[in-house]
């Protein structure tokens, strides 16, 4: 398996915790007998990275690689269409 493969395999499990905390905090926010809010920021850090602040309530922070994200988006939108829309 070469480098690129890995690297993109690690992303994509990266992103899928992000997506898999949201999807966790929209379920609990639905089921809530209420009112709520998600917010969800992104910010452009300095060694190619992406911070993701998750608030819902609390805030979850993540700090992703973004120099292949920037050219592609095909890891986080397999996610969405695989797991999401299927």
């Amino acid at each position: 398996m070469s480098e690129a493969t890995k690297n993109s395999k690690g992303r994509a499990e990266e992103h899928k915790e992000v997506l898999g905390k949201l999807i966790d905090l929209y379920s609990d926010l639905f089921m809530h007998d209420g009112y709520g809010d998600i917010s969800v920021e992104m910010k452009i850090l300095r060694r190619g990275q992406k911070e993701i602040i998750i608030s819902c309530g609390k805030q979850y922070r993540y700090v992703l690689d973004c120099d292949q994200a920037l050219a592609s988006e095909s890891p986080i939108k397999h996610l969405l269409k695989r797991d999401l829309l299927a």
